[in-house]
């Protein structure tokens, strides 16, 4: 049976402790579980440490973001030799077959890095709206009938099962992401690497997120996040990534002008001044992410 560290980066986790924890005791695939805290304002820690002393905890006193916290778990999980990691969202559950019919078809498909469930809203009727778009599924009826893996360009990282061997060659999430964006990047070096993303469409997992209406600030983050995510793109050479990157966070800009939208277009300024500021990193990352190597993962 596979060892599997599951590993959950949390921030004021408690609306969703016992549904996520009390998934993974129900699982039949037995999993370590390992809590990172990112400086939550609730009661999480002590409701962790004192319900479930099972659970490993890294209480940190600041926000590292996503992918800088899921990569403690990841360097935790190559030093104590796990054969898998499953990176859980802390507003998500599984279903008890899930876990475990990931790590079946893991070991049955190698070329696979990125295994995960059908992800379902919150309260399991249907599909999450993310995942219906990432995977071209418009409903859980129309999902394919067959028990296997089904190929897809991305699903994001709310239920991510990745074989330790695979990250031994394309190492953590990139130090370029705070938090959103990081979970495409990473999909675009599992591709660059030679490696497939699918899903398996009989196994579930609720994912309790809701749709609402996008702020200013929230659009302009996606759009921030969305081109730097094309400049660090290692499928594209340089010049190929600088234009779907900068060069399109200029052109937005312009059409943002010529509509007379100020907003935009100081928005798309700063992403723009932003991402030239970074591109000496960019090519540094760009470089690197190209090695097979654990990147990010070693101290």
């Amino acid at each position: 049976m596979m060892k599997i560290l599951t590993i959950i980066v949390s921030y004021n986790f408690e609306p969703w402790i016992d549904r996520c924890l009390g998934s993974l005791k129900a699982s039949l695939q037995p999993t370590d579980t390992l809590v990172i805290d990112n400086g939550s304002s609730d009661r999480t820690v002590e409701i962790l440490r004192k319900n479930y002393p099972e659970i490993r905890l890294i209480a940190n006193h600041a926000n590292l973001g996503f992918g800088k916290a899921n990569n403690i778990g990841m360097q935790i999980a190559l030093k104590e030799d796990y054969d898998a990691v499953f990176l859980l969202n802390q507003d998500a559950w599984i279903d008890p077959k899930t876990l475990g019919s990931l790590a079946q078809e893991s070991l049955r498909h190698p070329d696979y890095a990125i295994l995960s469930p059908v992800h379902l809203n919150g309260n399991g009727t249907e599909l999450e709206k993310g995942f219906a778009s990432y995977v071209q599924v418009s409903s859980r009826n129309n999902l394919p009938a067959e028990n296997r893996l089904t190929e897809c360009p991305f699903i994001n990282a709310a239920f991510w099962f990745i074989p330790t061997g695979i990250l031994k060659k394309t190492g953590g999430f990139s130090s370029l992401f705070y938090h959103y964006g990081e979970d495409k990047d990473y999909a675009n070096r599992i591709h660059f690497h030679g490696y497939r993303i699918g899903y398996l469409p009989t196994v579930f997992g609720c994912h309790d997120r809701e749709f609402r209406k996008v702020s200013l600030e929230g659009f302009l983050r996606a759009e921030r996040v969305y081109l730097l995510s094309e400049y660090a793109n290692i499928n594209y050479g340089f010049i190929q990534a600088f234009a779907y990157g900068v060069l399109a966070g200029i052109k937005k800009l312009v059409i943002a002008l010529l509509k007379g939208n100020w907003t935009h277009a100081k928005g798309y300024a700063g992403i723009v001044s932003g991402l030239l500021c970074q591109t000496p990193a960019i090519c540094r990352i760009r470089k690197q992410t190209k090695q097979s190597y654990p990147n990010f993962l070693m101290s």
